[in-house]
């Protein structure tokens, strides 16, 4: 690939990205790299970016950076479908499960694209034409949906040109590996590594006697068909409602093996940020009861540190260091929005507790915490003398 020269971005449509952006566009100074931007997103904000198409955007970057959440990163690989241009998702806001870096390891980042110390992971897309003869793709999902007020999405799923089961549901979903746990998971559906290539089909909350998910192959010819007895569906693309089926309406689905190529630098896999994602915590569930309870607590072990989240937004963190068997509690932020409302304690009973789980022995060494075990003498056997 040579070195980038011209990196394309791509922005959330609401998220202020600027810090970003000026960390993008200083690198690219730095190293004489064009920075473009899609007229409609970039033409919002003051920056360095030069404007253009979304096809010529994709004709001309080396590099496309994805700066926002999930469905910013999803926008960006239905962008390039089909090419072998790399996607580097950030993290701007929300706490994301498709980006692969937060804002803070930006930098640090496109040098390492720079000096090609990364992976390229192949992401599967599905496909379809719509009634109204349009062809879509989505990289998590495509959704046959019941319109609130009509009846159920009552579906028939043939394989190879033959009906293997029906369904009756709320919605009937074609989701890829990436999108095992998007709306496929919400709908009892299994999580998938992107590593395997392959189909799950998941029915949300059926009223069919059948009601688990199919795996199929990618050479398996895959056809929605809407039954006699279905109400009128929405068809939701990557969560876009695009078009709607009625009674008769077929769909076939067309897998797209390696429809987007994304950057993965070895920070974590995906079953780490699966399991940020839909908190699969174990012990670090615990605590107070009260404003708090709200919020989860997930150890980032990527980052060192507990994180506490409230409405996915990391309200505040702990920062930790292990030190062979002992683990060494540093410092604890709380973010100036969500003061006052007990995170910190329940940051460090969180902590404490995990701890205790794990029989690893503690040294404190943030104030807080310190304070916090003077008025909690349950945990002082934790405590062990010193690093």
């Amino acid at each position: 690939m040579g070195m980038i020269k011209v990196v394309g971005l791509v922005l959330h449509p609401r998220r202020d990205c600027g810090s970003a952006i000026d960390a993008i566009v200083e690198w690219a100074t730095r190293r004489e790299v064009t920075v473009l931007g899609l007229h409609d997103e970039i033409n919002r904000i003051d920056c360095e970016a030069v404007a253009v198409s979304s096809e010529e955007m994709v004709e001309r970057a080396g590099l496309l950076v994805s700066l926002g959440g999930d469905g910013t990163m999803l926008r960006t690989m239905r962008l390039v479908e089909g090419r072998k241009t790399p996607v580097l998702g950030v993290n701007v806001g929300r706490l994301g499960f498709l980006a692969e870096v937060d804002l803070p390891d930006l930098p640090g980042a496109l040098s390492a694209i720079d000096e090609h110390k990364f992976t390229i992971e192949s992401r599967t897309a599905v496909r379809t034409t719509l009634p109204d003869g349009r062809e879509v793709s989505a990289f998590n999902d495509i959704a046959m949906v019941r319109v609130p007020g009509d009846g159920l999405a009552a579906v028939g799923i043939a394989v190879e040109g033959k009906n293997f089961v029906n369904y009756a549901a709320d919605a009937v979903i074609v989701a890829t590996p990436t999108g095992s746990t998007a709306y496929s998971f919400s709908a009892g559906g299994p999580i998938v590594s992107p590593n395997v290539e392959g189909l799950i089909v998941s029915a949300s909350a059926a009223h069919s006697s059948f009601n688990r998910s199919l795996m199929l192959a990618l050479s398996e010819r895959l056809e929605l068909g809407v039954l006699p007895t279905s109400g009128r569906l929405a068809i939701e693309v990557d969560g876009i409602i695009e078009g709607y089926a009625e009674p008769g309406t077929k769909l076939e689905i067309d897998p797209v093996p390696a429809a987007a190529q994304v950057v993965r630098l070895g920070g974590t896999s995906f079953y780490e940020r699966a399991r940020r994602k839909l908190r699969v915590e174990g012990s670090a569930q615990v605590g107070v009861p009260d404003a708090a309870a709200d919020a989860t607590v997930v150890d980032s072990f990527e980052r060192r540190r507990y994180e506490i989240l409230l409405g996915g937004e990391v309200a505040g963190v702990l920062h930790y260091r292990r030190h062979g068997e002992k683990i060494e509690l540093m410092h604890t932020e709380i973010e100036q929005t969500f003061s006052g409302q007990g995170l910190a304690s329940r940051l460090a009973s969180a902590a404490l507790e995990d701890a205790r789980v794990r029989a690893t022995p503690v040294v404190a060494t943030c104030p807080f915490v310190t304070g916090y075990l003077d008025r909690h003498p349950e945990y002082s056997d934790l405590l062990s003398d010193g690093v």
